[in-house]
């Protein structure tokens, strides 16, 4: 069976509305004084898995928290990139499914023991390089529309790892940014009903490249599930009390409602972006929804709108 070609999660309207007609980012001057350079910034040690490790093994190490799992060989070189949309593509949200039905006739511990993170992993990840200065990379974020960069030495061997959030720490993003949420925010939301299974809320993910899907009522919300959500699901082992024959459909037609979190950060239109910014520092979360005072959903702000904001802002 061939592999899967590597799928693109790139939220393409959110990557391009920060960036100027000739494809370059819209940063403000401040970011292209910053000259500290990857081996001062790159966050170390890394989580690490070999080619070989098992999908289950991968998926117990990101329960702990970690989004992304650098593969490497021999001494420490780069080999490829585990993200958590890798992961819930394969366990029921896209095309990497396929493996699981046709070499695992759908047994969920066949497929998580015996499959290979080799079989999903992106062999060819962007990548930052510790003489790399912060502008530059900052650009790749954008531009590429990823959350994360491995760091390598200029021999290719994995040195450490930069995201978003770790930008935005950097970054020092103050209280007053300055810039309102309405004005970042990403509207309208795609959202999953509070009826559907887990199995609908990976698809949609997958389709439309979104880690974080609100969860809703007549437009109420009523909670948020999350990639790390699924990826703890099933990486504490909680995912398998619920088959008892092994079948991995068994587990995916559990209601949504099962897998999401209740108790979700939310922020109004016109609270400043420095706001939204304390709270997922506080709450230790990657996105806050934008509700009225009756929890009707209005928007969605990550990281990633919330990096790009603070990049761009004149304060």
């Amino acid at each position: 069976m061939s592999r899967p070609t590597k799928i693109s999660y790139h939220r393409k309207p959110e990557r391009h509305r920060w960036l100027r007609s000739d494809g370059t980012p819209n940063f403000s001057d401040r970011i292209y004084r910053k000259t500290e350079d990857m081996e001062i910034l790159a966050k170390k040690p890394v989580e690490t898995v070999s080619s070989s490790t098992p999908i289950l093994e991968a998926l117990e190490k990101m329960s702990k928290g970690y989004r992304s799992l650098i593969v490497v060989k021999g001494e420490f070189l780069l080999e490829g990139l585990i993200v958590s949309m890798d992961l819930v593509n394969y366990l029921g949200g896209g095309e990497y499914f396929n493996i699981v039905a046709n070499r695992h006739g759908f047994n969920v511990y066949s497929a998580v023991r015996n499959e290979p993170v080799s079989s999903i992993m992106n062999r060819n990840p962007v990548v930052a390089y510790i003489d790399e200065k912060f502008p530059k990379v900052l650009e790749k974020f954008v531009i590429h529309g990823i959350g994360v960069l491995p760091v390598l030495t200029r021999d290719n061997r994995v040195y450490g790892i930069i995201t978003e959030k770790d930008i935005i720490e950097y970054l020092s993003a103050p209280i007053n940014v300055g810039v309102k949420i309405s004005d970042v925010m990403s509207s309208p939301v795609i959202t999953v009903d509070i009826t559907s299974t887990l199995k609908d809320a990976m698809k949609i993910m997958i389709k439309y490249g979104f880690r974080r899907l609100p969860v809703v009522e007549n437009n109420i919300v009523k909670g948020i599930v999350t990639a790390m959500d699924i990826i703890k699901f099933f990486g504490t082992h909680k995912a398998f009390e619920y088959t008892t024959s092994g079948n991995i459909e068994e587990i995916l037609s559990v209601p949504v409602e099962e897998v999401m979190v209740k108790d979700v950060v939310t922020v109004s239109p016109d609270s400043d972006v420095g706001e939204a910014a304390r709270l997922m520092n506080e709450r230790n979360v990657g996105s806050v929804l934008v509700v009225t005072k009756e929890y009707e959903l209005l928007g969605i702000v990550s990281e990633r709108d919330i990096l790009y904001a603070i990049a761009s802002s004149k304060g």
